[in-house]
């Protein structure tokens, strides 16, 4: 928006256009000279008085005017205040703030620059950030009929974002520590994905791909297989689709196929792990070993066989690596050969288990080991990346730490990094190829598969971390976190940290000893994202660590993006988080 047509919105809604910084941008300088410096002094809190001034002016015109219609001069006020806010947010996109630590502008040559956070701004007019019930602010319809995950659960109301920084509707900032659920690495806000939107959206916004290939599907299958490990680089072929578990579905059905097309149609069991996480979808959710998910539709699923989870901190074994050579690998050959060779098609796993256990990585050995079992029995090797693929392990994908080439790989998040709803599954030469020799179609499909306006986000955001080398970038500084993580040891909760690049996890215990956990009925995980939630500070918590049935871990996962400031300012956030939760569990 230029700067004449903004002035002329605000007009219309009888405001006086005055600059504000973005969301996420401290609008209370850390000093008096750093006031002076950015904005002269007296600045902020002259302009703070300006549009507070003008929402109240607003807000009594639309209430003279509407007379007893209250509820709707208040939504109106609330809209055009929300809008003078926009105006300000773009009037002062562009601007650069001055950094005077010599350390974090020789940081700067290499690391893109995120915007200083300082102390939430004034609030113009009071309004909760919170929507329920009870809520005096929500009017009537506007929450009433939104089916939420919780529906005992309040929520902010999230307006805007930018950077690593959310902003909800009460004017609270928060510090996205886990991009939502793992999804956003390359931050919020980013203008060149937004032109991209906009600019698709109008050119082409949809076509079916029963009807049609487009240049923005082959363009987005070409980045995503040149990602990909191996021979999948040149023979790979990308099926697109809407996220996650559309990808997983879409993945196991492809290695049923697989195995029909080739005169074998007995194969049909896929074998996965206990204490996984693939989806919710049935046919992932059948495949996922998370006990508290499924418990509720297991009579809805096929048979499913399970193994045991490669996880030292809690070895099923009681054993200890290197010594125990690796025996939760060898589950895998011994159910392929209790199951039938001749039943099984496929076997399922992700190379850094994710939401389940928090962030822990497969040992060394163990996808070496799964893909020589995988070829000695003629089952086909899934890699689950829909959370570490596209750079969050400091790799293109997590299989590239182990130097395997999966015959699938599943791939979600990283590709779209909250964009879009976007999900891929890249199919080995050998998979596809059989397919094509076979019938000659896959019998499989969803209305959004390879959609226009998807795939060229997905473009824009591959091109984007490609441009900034940010996947490099989060192996560089996944490295720092992890370190400056192993800080939090002194909180006596704290019992183990682990994982790879620019995803960690923290499991939570009762003794460090014992490795006991705390009851489920503590609600632990829960507890400290509240804690943290009232610091500012989003994590992604975990229950059911131990055997699905008790333990409590979280998960922080921020964006490829973040600042050396900004590492610091979550770490002590987040260590305000566990001393409060560790002070109420006394």
């Amino acid at each position: 928006m230029k700067r004449h047509s903004a002035k002329r919105a605000a007009a219309r809604h009888g405001k006086t256009v005055v600059r504000k910084p973005p969301a996420g941008r401290s609008a209370a300088p850390h000093s008096k000279a750093a006031a002076r410096r950015k904005r002269g002094p007296g600045k902020t809190l002259l302009a703070d008085a300006a549009i507070a001034k003008a929402a109240a002016r607003a807000e009594a015109s639309m209430r003279a005017e509407l007379r007893n219609k209250t509820l709707l001069a208040d939504r109106m006020a609330e809209d055009a205040v929300a809008e003078a806010e926009e105006i300000g947010m773009l009037l002062d996109e562009g601007e650069e703030e001055s950094e005077d630590d010599p350390e974090t502008a020789e940081e700067d040559q290499y690391f893109l620059k995120a915007p200083a956070q300082g102390p939430p701004r004034p609030r113009i007019r009071p309004a909760p950030g919170i929507a329920g019930a009870g809520d005096p602010d929500t009017a009537p319809g506007e929450a009433a009929h939104l089916f939420p995950r919780n529906l005992k659960t309040e929520y902010p109301v999230a307006v805007s974002a930018r950077g690593l920084w959310i902003r909800d509707r009460g004017g609270k900032t928060y510090l996205d520590g886990c991009s939502g659920a793992v999804v956003c690495s390359i931050g919020h806000g980013v203008r060149e994905v937004a032109d991209v939107i906009s600019k698709q959206a109008r050119r082409l916004a949809f076509a079916h791909s029963s009807q049609f290939v487009t240049r923005e599907a082959m363009e987005l299958s070409a980045r995503i297989a040149a990602l990909a490990p191996g021979d999948m680089k040149k023979t790979g072929r990308v099926y697109l689709v809407s996220g996650g578990s559309e990808a997983i579905e879409t993945a196991i059905k492809m290695a049923r196929q697989y195995h029909v097309e080739r005169g074998r149609p007995s194969k049909f069991k896929i074998i996965s792990r206990w204490q996984s996480y693939h989806g919710s979808t049935l046919g992932a959710l059948a495949v996922t070993g998370n006990v508290a998910r499924r418990e509720l539709y297991t009579p809805l699923f096929a048979a499913t066989p399970h193994i045991a989870p490669c996880f030292c901190y809690r070895c099923p074994y009681e054993r200890t690596f290197p010594s125990c050579d690796i025996a939760c690998v060898d589950d895998l050959e011994r159910v392929i050969r209790q199951e039938g060779p001749d039943s099984v098609a496929a076997f399922i796993a992700e190379p850094v288990v994710g939401a389940t256990l928090g962030a822990v990585p497969a040992v060394d050995g163990y996808w070496q080991r799964a893909r020589a079992i995988c070829d000695k029995y003629d089952v086909v090797l899934i890699a689950d990346e829909v959370m570490t693929g596209v750079g969050r392990t400091g790799r293109n994908f997590a299989v590239d730490h182990f130097k395997v080439v999966p015959d699938l790989i599943v791939a979600g998040k990283g590709l779209s990094a909250g964009y879009t709803p976007l999900g891929a599954v890249i199919a080995r030469g050998s998979v596809a190829g059989a397919i094509q020799a076979g019938r000659g179609y896959f019998e499989h499909g969803f209305t959004y598969s390879a959609n226009p306006l998807s795939a060229a986000i997905g473009n824009a955001v591959l091109a984007y971390i490609e441009k900034h080398g940010l996947i490099a970038r989060a192996a560089r500084v996944g490295k720092t976190l992890g370190k400056r993580l192993q800080d939090l040891r002194r909180h006596k909760i704290v019992g183990d940290i682990r994982g790879m690049g620019m995803m960690w996890g923290v499991e939570i215990v009762k003794s460090r000893a014992t490795r006991d956990p705390f009851p489920p009925a503590e609600k632990v995980s829960r507890r400290l994202y509240d804690a943290c939630l009232e610091e500012g500070l989003l994590i992604y918590p975990g229950s059911g660590t131990r055997e699905g049935q008790d333990g409590d871990h979280f998960i922080i996962a921020p964006a490829f993006t973040i600042t050396k400031a900004e590492i610091d300012d979550l770490l002590a956030r987040l260590d305000r988080g566990l001393a409060q939760t560790a002070s109420s569990l006394r």
